[in-house]
């Protein structure tokens, strides 16, 4: 399973092994992804988590798409499932 991230392109920190520091860096450079990727991203308690990494994605997609100063980039990881 593949699951994706909303980072900077100056962030040099990963969002999902290095997680505190990514979110501190990104706090401090005023960016607040986090709280983006969330007013964009339609998520749900009642949908599958592979709906809602879906439906991150699609988001994701969305931002860097209309991004007009192009600090945005999506990453990837690649998750083992049992």
């Amino acid at each position: 399973m593949i699951k994706c991230a909303l980072t900077t392109i100056d962030n040099p920190f990963d969002p999902f092994d290095q997680f505190d520091q990514w979110y501190m860096f990104d706090l401090d450079k005023g960016y607040n992804s986090c709280s983006y990727l969330d007013r964009v991203s339609h998520t749900s308690d009642q949908l599958s988590d592979e709906e809602n990494d879906r439906e991150i994605e699609r988001a994701i997609d969305e931002i860097i798409k209309y991004d007009f100063m192009n600090i945005y980039k999506k990453v990837t990881q690649t998750i083992k499932t049992a």
